[in-house]
C-alpha cells in the first residue's frame, strides 16, 4: 500500500493507493495554523488512522509547496512559511518510525500524470502548474528530477523568451525580485491585471477566456497575447528537454483553448520540432499532487 500526503497552506490531504493505483481511502483536514510541530502531528495522525482503518502499513510520500534543500536538509522556497528551515522528512519519519519521501508539489503532479494520468507510458514528461503562479516539474523514466539545488522544473522564474521592445519596456515586477518572469506574464493574476489595465474591469483568467469567446475585443486581444507568450515560454522547454508530453494543471488548465492552439504555436517557436508537441490536460485534476506523493516510492 502507498500513502500520499498533499501538504498545503489550508488543507492536508491523504490518500491510500492499492494495487494498480486503486484508491482505497481519502481524507482531508485543515492545516494547523499554530505551529510546525502541530503540522507534523496532524500528518502522523492521518497516517496512523488510515493504516489502522485498512489494517496494513504503507510507504509514505509527501507533496509540499516548496522543497528540501540538498545542502541543508531543510525546507526552502515554501509558501507555507512555517515549514521553512525544518527537516520535515526527518521529523515526520521519526514520528512514524520509518523513512518518508518528500518532493515539491509540481514534481508530484508530473509524476502522477506520467504514472497513471494523461501522460501514462510517456518517458519524458513536463508538468506545468499554471494558476496563481507558474511552476513545473520534470519526470523521466517514472522518476522525478530534483536537481543539485532542488529547483528542477522551476521555469516560471525564467524571463519571458523573445520579448518585444514593448514587453521589455513594460516588464512586470515579480515577487522573486526580478522583472519579466514568465510567471509575471502568464499566471492567472497576471492576466487579470492585464485585462483590468486594458478594460477597467475585474475578471478572472477563466472569465477572460469566456469573454473572448463571446466577442469581447479586449479579452480576445489579451488571450491572443497570452497564447503567444505561453507558446514562447513552452518552446524553451521543448528545446531543452524535448519532452514526450507536457501536461497542464492548475486553474488555467481549464482554458480549453490551450489544447487547440498551443501545440502549433510552440512548433512555430521551437528549434526544429518534427510534429506538434503533445500538450495535454491533466487527468487527475486536484488529486494529482496527493497521488504523485504516493508514487514517490518506486515499484519494487
Amino acid at each position: 500500500m502507498r500513502l500520499g500526503i498533499d501538504l498545503g497552506g489550508t488543507k492536508i490531504e491523504i490518500i491510500a493507493l492499492g494495487d494498480g493505483g486503486k484508491e482505497l481511502v481519502r481524507r482531508r483536514v485543515d492545516t494547523p495554523k499554530d505551529s510546525y510541530h502541530a503540522v507534523i502531528a496532524t500528518m502522523r495522525d492521518l497516517v496512523v488512522g488510515v493504516e489502522s482503518e485498512l489494517g496494513t502499513r504503507g510507504t509514505v510520500g509527501i507533496a509540499i509547496p516548496g522543497t528540501i534543500s540538498p545542502i541543508t536538509g531543510l525546507v526552502k522556497n515554501a509558501n507555507t512559511t512555517r515549514l521553512i528551515g525544518h527537516p520535515l522528512d526527518k521529523d515526520l519519519g521519526a514520528a512514524l518510525g520509518r523513512k518518508v519521501h518528500v518532493a515539491n508539489d509540481a514534481n508530484c503532479f508530473a509524476l502522477s500524470e506520467a504514472t497513471d494520468g494523461a501522460a501514462t507510458g510517456r518517458d519524458i514528461v513536463f508538468g506545468i502548474i499554471a494558476g496563481t503562479g507558474v511552476g513545473g516539474g520534470v519526470c523521466v523514466g517514472g522518476r522525478v528530477l530534483i536537481g543539485a539545488h532542488a529547483i528542477a522544473g522551476e521555469w516560471g522564474h525564467n524571463p519571458l523568451p523573445r520579448p518585444s521592445v514593448e514587453e521589455v519596456q513594460n516588464a512586470p515586477e515579480c515577487y522573486c525580485g526580478c522583472r519579466g518572469c514568465i510567471e509575471s506574464w502568464c499566471s492567472g493574476p497576471a492576466l487579470s491585471k492585464q485585462y483590468k489595465r486594458r478594460s477597467g474591469k475585474d475578471l478572472t483568467a477563466i472569465e477572460i477566456a469566456a469573454a473572448s469567446k463571446s466577442g469581447d475585443a479586449e479579452a480576445m486581444a489579451l488571450i491572443e497575447d497570452f497564447l503567444d507568450r505561453f507558446a514562447r515560454a513552452i518552446s524553451t522547454l521543448v528545446n531543452i528537454l524535448d519532452p514526450d508530453a507536457i501536461v497542464i494543471g492548475g486553474g488555467l488548465s481549464n482554458m480549453d483553448i490551450l489544447y487547440s492552439e498551443l501545440s502549433a504555436r510552440v512548433e512555430r517557436y521551437a528549434f526544429s520540432p518534427q510534429g506538434p508537441t503533445a500538450i495535454l490536460k491533466n487527468h487527475h485534476g486536484d488529486s494529482s499532487g496527493v497521488r504523485g506523493a504516493a508514487w514517490l516510492w518506486p515499484e519494487k
